[in-house]
């Protein structure tokens, strides 16, 4: 017995891992809690928000390692993710009954970058395709951030595009800013419902990021829509193919370089979000009427600006989304940074990611049915 006893000791290999565990653990929790403090106060706990579905997969492995040899020890990691449920299945649905067919109201939001303006894509019928994939998805109410509309005789006119394909007649744009006159940026929110009235929240930035609402006559009812673009990274070409070149570099001080120029650029981007969302969750609050928010926040589920946005509402991808419902294609976060947010007195009968883009993020779509009062 003394020596089944001796042979069921850690070694010192294990309890390095053991500590490791323990860390990892550690920053599982401070993940979990880095929404409910404000990047103003204590920008550094942000960063182990966004790291935090990492930190859950480094959890499952150790659980993994335990698992193999002191059963246990699996239990750290296990009952560390258990703690922060409530942030993990912000991340992860599974979803049954996902159906739409007998909602009032269908709603898509969509950052459009631009339509490929530039040509990012390489794909010089990529706008075109933009065009399609709304025409198929048919919403009543879109929402497009990162909209582009020429005034131009010979440019692209966005706005009557969108309008004469989705048969959505009434339209509210504002602009962020434009180029030669004639090129304008901004966001777009096209309805099949009339709008009533219209209003922005201006985040007072250098950065074409600006929250919209509308008014909208549904049923006899008044919903506002809210329309947003929340504070980017800003990442620069240099810095992405830093990312991409990270474990190749061999140059020391510039390595050290280029992450600091990260670190700026998120901390930068963690404290305006917090503005950002402030502002637009006290007029939330205010609002006399239902409201349904939409929007590319640039941040994800475990972030502040997501817990004071929908503090009072829910997240339709929550109520009716399957799988990990990731909204963005680009390098880097690879998480659901696109949302759709409710009141409470709307139902949402069924949410959906759409499978193809054709640019860096994902169209997402829910399905509303309004409660009767």
């Amino acid at each position: 017995m003394a020596q089944v006893r001796k042979q069921r000791k850690l070694s010192r290999f294990n309890k390095i891992v053991l500590w490791l565990n323990y860390f990892a653990v550690l920053a599982l929790l401070t993940g979990a809690i880095a929404k409910y403090i404000s990047p103003q106060l204590f920008w550094l706990i942000a960063f182990m928000g966004l790291a935090y579905p990492y930190v859950v997969i480094i959890n499952i492995l150790f659980s993994i390692f335990w698992l193999m040899q002191f059963r246990r020890l699996a239990l750290i990691s296990a009952f560390g993710i258990l703690c922060t449920f409530f942030t993990f299945n912000k991340y992860f649905q599974i979803t049954i009954n996902n159906k739409g067919s007998n909602s009032d109201i269908k709603v898509t939001s969509y950052n459009s970058m631009l339509f490929d303006l530039y040509n990012w894509s390489k794909n010089k019928k990529s706008r075109q395709h933009i065009i399609n994939s709304l025409q198929e998805i048919n919403p009543d109410i879109l929402c497009l951030q990162e909209f582009y509309n020429s005034s131009n005789e010979n440019g692209l006119h966005n706005i009557d595009t969108v309008v004469n394909a989705l048969n959505t007649k009434y339209h509210h744009v504002e602009y962020t800013s434009k180029a030669n006159r004639d090129n304008h940026f901004g966001l777009a929110t096209f309805s099949k419902y009339p709008i009533i009235n219209k209003g922005a929240i201006i985040f007072n930035t250098r950065s074409n990021n600006i929250c919209i609402y509308s008014d909208l006559l549904i049923n006899k009812d008044t919903v506002r829509v809210y329309n947003m673009h929340l504070q980017s990274i800003s990442f620069s070409k240099k810095d992405y193919k830093f990312i991409d070149d990270a474990l190749d570099s061999d140059d020391a001080q510039d390595e050290l370089e280029n992450s600091k120029n990260i670190l700026r650029r998120l901390k930068r981007a963690f404290v305006k979000r917090a503005e950002q969302a402030e502002k637009v969750a006290y007029s939330i609050k205010n609002c006399p009427y239902k409201v349904i928010v939409c929007g590319d926040f640039n941040d994800t589920p475990a972030s502040y600006a997501y817990r004071i946005i929908g503090k009072e509402l829910k997240d339709a991808f929550i109520e009716k989304g399957s799988g990990f419902g990731r909204t963005y294609e680009g390098k880097f976060p690879k998480f659901r940074i696109d949302y759709i947010m409710h009141d409470k007195e709307i139902k949402c009968n069924a949410f959906e990611v759409c499978d193809e883009t054709f640019t860096d993020h994902y169209p997402i779509t829910a399905y509303f049915q309004l409660e009767k009062n």
